[in-house]
């Protein structure tokens, strides 16, 4: 019969314990089982210390409603093949096995043997050792179905008292085991958080580094990952991105990201509720923190706006996202899946012409100029070859030019290129803008025009149609009056000419010429009036079109 010993003399301590063993796993969020393991492994380690050897394997089982506790010592069967058995360790102690040994049941993790090389090279195999090893012989007069490499288990006597070093032992490895639990639950825990975003404090500052408080661990903010111009101080409440989650033997690495494109993303999930039940989807994000983003969304619903429902009623919704973020501004683009479009309209506030995508013909020979330099680049050195890859994979392969004109290019490029390089993040294109010339724009925006055979063109049509038929009528009678005055003249003067009959041919002759120039006059005044009433209404027309097409 195994020997146990109580490690809890009375049934009001026994409470006690368990208690105490619930309390540390409320407040480190570990298993009861691997604190109960943990305080095995501390008993095993302070029994070694007094009562055990160099070498041997002694495990210890705790009852936790009779509180005793059993040790035992397991020793693994091996054979010629397995151990470098010499003469000298075979003893009659060391062959000996007690009868109420068995096969053990526990899982055990093998220890790295010491093993060297012989004279010829060959890898020799571990030494025997009587203390934690057993011949395969031996093992067979106890239990006849042993194999090599199980576990036969011997009973120990049970011991009430330790010394001071082996109960600092047996502290020190609860303590230790305890940290390995609370670290591998913390890991779990964040490694399904990578990709989200948590609440931080924080805690301090370093060199540059940002010490955040998440609650049961602490991240870390890299000065790579912090917002341009952004300032921090203890005590500070953010938003942050959980970027990587690393697990090592001694520490819980957690990266943090304040200018990850995901955290944009991200923090609209937040404020919007139609993106979070997914009847708005984001389908890019361009980000450049601490200076300016695009995010391109899409409704799949019809009867929600995208972009009417990122922003918010009166703007309270993309101004929270603003705020989080200090002040970067955000620009929110439909998405749409005809390239054109969606390069057009990427590139706003700028108001594009036409958008001209380039042939596959000239990025396919790009490419194969790019496969020459990657062989070549690989034949002097892999860390180019390496960044290269990484610049490939970055610049879009896929080209398009853009048509603006001259007062909306600096516009569209943006300071530095910012604009353009967020469209093409966005879209995955190549952008390259061009300016048109004022003729050229004219031409391009009435192709536009007829193109676009929308309602809203064709009542501005029949408005401009109406006005030039009341100018034209207008003219026609304002013709009318202008000849019934020359009638009237005509006749005053045939009333004149019969009253003077003694006048001569040459005197009406000459009173004639003068009334034929008036009346010239007066039709090429009527002529130049009408050119005036036509060239104005084209001149309307041709500006409405002009600002339809810069509006589509």
């Amino acid at each position: 019969m195994e020997k146990r010993t109580r490690i809890i003399k009375d049934q009001s301590s026994l409470g006690q314990f368990s208690s105490a063993i619930a309390q540390i796993c409320e407040e480190k969020g570990i298993d009861k089982d691997k604190v109960v393991k943990s305080i095995e492994a501390a008993l095993a380690a302070a029994y070694k210390k007094d009562y055990g050897r160099k070498g041997q394997i002694i495990i210890a089982k705790i009852d936790e409603q009779t509180s005793e506790t059993s040790f035992k010592q397991l020793k693994e069967v091996v054979d010629e093949t397995t151990r470098n058995i010499e003469e000298e360790s075979l003893t009659e102690e060391a062959r000996q096995v007690p009868e109420n040994a068995r096969r053990s049941e526990e899982k055990i993790e093998k220890h790295q043997k010491e093993s060297g090389e012989g004279e010829e090279g060959e890898i020799s195999l571990p030494r025997f050792n009587p203390e934690r090893d057993v011949l395969l012989e031996d093992a067979q007069k106890v239990v006849k179905d042993i194999k090599v490499g199980d576990y036969l288990e011997f009973p120990l006597e049970a011991k009430d008292e330790y010394g001071r070093i082996a109960s600092q032992t047996a502290k020190q490895v609860i303590i230790q085991k305890i940290r390995e639990a609370e670290r591998e639950s913390m890991y779990e825990e964040f490694k399904g958080k990578e990709g989200e975003i948590v609440n931080g404090t924080v805690q301090r500052i370093e060199g540059g580094k940002v010490f955040v408080d998440l609650g049961k661990s602490t991240g870390i903010l890299f000065p790579s990952e912090q917002i341009p111009g952004e300032d921090y101080r203890i005590g500070q409440r953010l938003k942050l991105y959980i970027d990587d989650v690393s697990h090592d033997t001694r520490s819980l690495g957690i990266t943090l990201s304040r200018r990850h494109p995901q955290l944009l993303a991200k923090l609209f999930e937040l404020e919007v509720p139609e993106i979070f039940a997914g009847t708005i989807e984001i389908k890019a994000v361009a980000r450049e923190a601490g200076s300016r983003s695009k995010i391109a969304v899409v409704s799949h619903d019809e009867d929600i706006d995208p972009i009417g429902s990122c922003v918010g009623q009166k703007g309270t919704r993309v101004q929270a996202v603003i705020d989080e973020l200090n002040g970067e501004k955000i620009d929110i683009i439909e998405w749409v899946d005809d390239p054109e479009v969606m390069i057009a309209q990427a590139l706003s506030p700028a108001k594009v012409l036409k958008v001209e995508l380039l042939p596959e013909e000239s990025s396919t020979e790009k490419s194969s100029d790019k496969k020459e330099e990657e062989k070549e680049a690989k034949e002097d050195s892999e860390e180019n070859l390496e960044d290269k890859s990484n610049d490939k994979e970055k610049s879009p392969e896929r080209k398009a030019i853009a048509y603006v004109t001259e007062d909306q290019l600096s516009l569209a490029i943006g300071k530095k290129g910012q604009n353009v390089r967020l469209a093409a993040k966005l879209t995955g294109w190549n952008i390259n803008v061009e300016a048109v010339k004022t003729t050229d724009d004219a031409e391009l925006a009435e192709e536009e025009t007829e193109a676009e055979d929308t309602p809203e063109n064709k009542d501005k049509e029949k408005k401009a149609e109406k006005n030039s038929k009341e100018e034209k009528e207008n003219s026609e009678t304002l013709e009318k009056t202008e000849a019934k005055k020359i009638e009237k003249e005509e006749g005053e003067v045939t009333t004149e000419n019969d009253q003077n009959e003694t006048g001569s041919d040459e005197k009406e002759e000459e009173k004639s010429s003068p009334k034929k120039e008036e009346e010239k006059k007066l039709s090429k005044k009527s002529s130049k009036q009408k050119e005036e009433t036509k060239n104005s209404s084209n001149k309307e027309e041709a500006r409405e079109r002009e600002e339809e097409a810069i509006e589509a």
